[in-house]
């Protein structure tokens, strides 16, 4: 019998409007253990394909699901520095500013016989990953410089490491299930303490 993982948490607050930050999400530190929804290129695939950032017929292969991964870590990386107020590291500015110029962001001119001249952003099949790279790289410029970023903070529900953007002061996980988790401890702290 084959164990299945358990499902991944519904996405962190503000993910519906920064896919950087769902990005962020996709390595995950669970009670169970640490996931990673892009292990695989197949898993990685997926979820660029379910968010519109890859064509549906889109392979990834591990070097280029890798790279995905680095970019990742780097946006994690920011993102931990913006929530702790602290410089980050010149390699994640770095990797997030060669995404950002890595493809064109202008429609570039083409032709052909069907359409005659027209505009379309260039990223054939084996420019997938740039492209995907490129769009999370700008989402994450915007969130960490844009109005969201005085709400971006970690979640407080160990041991998870998923970053949010906090709907109102009073949130302090991502997710219900953390928010449970976190009150159960509480409850169990102190009824031991009592007894």
């Amino acid at each position: 019998m084959t164990e299945t993982a358990p499902p991944a948490p519904p996405a962190a607050p503000g993910a519906d409007h920064h896919p950087a930050l769902d990005f962020a999400n996709t390595l995950l530190s669970l009670p169970a253990g640490r996931r990673d929804l892009l292990a695989t290129p197949a898993e990685a695939t997926d979820w660029l394909v379910e968010r519109g950032l890859a064509p549906a017929d889109a392979e990834l292969f591990e070097l280029c699901t890798e790279r995905l991964r680095g970019l990742r870590d780097q946006v994690r990386e920011l993102l931990g520095a913006a929530v702790a107020g602290a410089a980050p590291s010149p390699e994640a500015l770095q990797a997030v500013n060669t995404a950002l110029a890595s493809t064109p962001s202008a429609p570039l001119l083409a032709w052909d016989e069907s359409q005659g001249l027209h505009r379309e952003l260039a990223h054939p099949a084996d420019r997938v990953v740039e492209h995907a790279m490129a769009v999370l790289a700008a989402d994450a410029a915007e969130l960490l410089t844009g109005p969201d970023a005085e709400r971006l903070a970690r979640c407080a529900g160990a041991p998870c490491t998923r970053y949010l953007v906090r709907t109102h002061a009073a949130r302090h996980w991502c997710s219900t299930r953390c928010g449970d988790r976190v009150r159960a401890a509480r409850a169990y702290a102190r009824r031991k303490q009592q007894g």
